[in-house]
């Protein structure tokens, strides 16, 4: 089967769908990725330290977890489109605000509120998209939304290098924050009450039958523990590794390898680029062998090529680091690719926005902890090495959770009455019966 038979497959309604959230994800990532490509400049702008950049970053992906909690929690109360169209404008604006701080404490709340849009729009896409795909077809679609983020970091490293470099340094990096504007007009592609799936509405149906309705905390209940918390585990493993390499890339370039920023930009632009052959080519096996089974083959792939990026004596030619630094994107940014299919297929569609969005961003959350930790240990070693030790714990971390996870390639989208319940019946056993 090939890769884009379920795209001829689907109707009007799903294809438009897909494209403003493919849109809407390439943007959120550019923003987010933007401020870590541009942290040499916004030392040297804003007159900050690098573990004052690490702080704002830091309190950025904590704003992230809760804005995308309480996000899914209303996209599982109200309706996944209008609230998709609500964080699509509000991390849009925050990100244009950004560009007029003056100094740490300004850009701090700027990020912060920036983040908690940022942190709400892609589960919330995700979960729309997911619950309109066919089973047999979920891995491809939302993998490939995925690579959004690719194009996302490519358009941030075009704006944090060669755009940023065109204007003088005092201008250059709020000229690149100024176009976090654009995304803004996404919401115009999202209707808000009939593009939600049909699986939700009946949902709401149902709960209204019951007189149920979800509560933010239904997560934690005792029966959905046991989804929650290894899923938000595997998010902290992936994100967390990531964040350590790729938080610090521009600033391993121009440190140890010593090339200039605008320089360093092109050298992230195309790693991006064998970032969307590593998402596009998840996306394709993933319905194929398991979620469980790409996610630990990315993740050994990605320590051994971010060891060989950051430790070979590769020098400061392009001609060996862009090639070390595509095979090294491949992985990193492919191991996201499953994280859309795997969630949306993990959680009942009644807390499917809320347990989405809290296990996802709860690992960007975390991922601060990391980022912070890459600087913290940078003050007693090499750059370099700080980043591999995070990023290696990071690894293991995800690596346990998927042994904690069933796998749910091709499975149907279940309901909460579908989940085990306290008398002890395991959700393997109920979805089995359910498929």
């Amino acid at each position: 089967m090939s890769m884009t038979s379920w795209y001829r497959e689907a109707d009007r309604r799903t294809r438009r769908v897909f494209w403003t959230c493919w849109a809407g994800w390439a943007m959120d990532s550019a923003d987010g990725l933007l401020y870590q490509y541009m942290i040499p400049l916004l030392v040297a702008g804003l007159g900050i330290t690098l573990k004052e950049a690490g702080v704002i970053a830091s309190a950025n992906y904590f704003a992230a977890a809760i804005g995308g909690w309480v996000g899914g929690w209303l996209c599982d109360r109200y309706g996944r489109a209008r609230i998709l169209q609500l964080t699509i404008l509000w991390f849009s604006f925050f990100s244009f605000v950004s560009g007029f701080a003056q100094n740490f404490d300004q850009m701090l709340v700027a990020r912060i509120l920036q983040g908690i849009g940022f942190g709400a729009e892609w589960a919330v896409g995700a979960v729309l998209l997911g619950e309109l795909v066919a089973p047999q077809h979920r891995g491809k679609a939302l993998g490939t939304v995925q690579s959004g983020a690719a194009i996302g970091s490519c358009f941030a490293a075009l704006l944090a290098g060669p755009v940023a470099a065109a204007f003088p340094p005092d201008l250059g990096w709020r000229v690149a924050f100024w176009a976090g504007i654009a995304p803004a007009g996404l919401i115009f592609f999202v209707r808000r009450g009939s593009d939600d799936a049909e699986v939700f509405k009946q949902a709401k149906r149902r709960a209204a039958e019951k007189g149920r309705q979800a509560g933010i905390l239904d997560i934690f209940a005792p029966r959905m523990l046991r989804i929650t918390l290894p899923a938000a585990l595997l998010s902290v493993g992936v994100q967390g590794g990531a964040f350590a390499v790729a938080n610090y890339t521009t600033s391993f370039l121009t440190l140890e390898r010593g090339l200039t920023s605008s320089m360093a930009g092109i050298c992230v632009l195309l790693l991006s680029a064998g970032g969307i052959a590593g998402i596009l080519t998840n996306a394709y096996i993933s319905d194929r062998i398991g979620r469980r089974k790409v996610f630990r083959y990315y993740s050994l792939g990605f320590i051994l090529t971010a060891s060989f990026y950051l430790f070979m004596p590769l020098g400061s030619s392009l001609w060996t680091l862009i090639p070390a630094g595509m095979c090294y994107g491949f992985f990193q940014f492919g191991m996201y690719a499953s994280f859309g299919p795997y969630f949306t297929e993990l959680f009942p569609t009644e807390l499917r926005g809320s347990g989405q969005s809290f296990s996802y961003n709860f690992g960007r959350a975390c991922g601060a902890f990391f980022i912070f930790s890459v600087a913290y240990i940078s003050d007693s070693m090499v750059l370099s090495a700080a980043m591999a030790i995070m990023a290696i714990v990071g690894v293991l971390l995800g690596l346990v959770a998927t042994m904690l996870l069933p796998e749910t390639a091709g499975r149907k989208l279940i309901s909460l009455d579908e989940i085990g319940g306290p008398a002890g019946e395991s959700p393997a056993a109920k979805t089995e019966a359910a498929r």
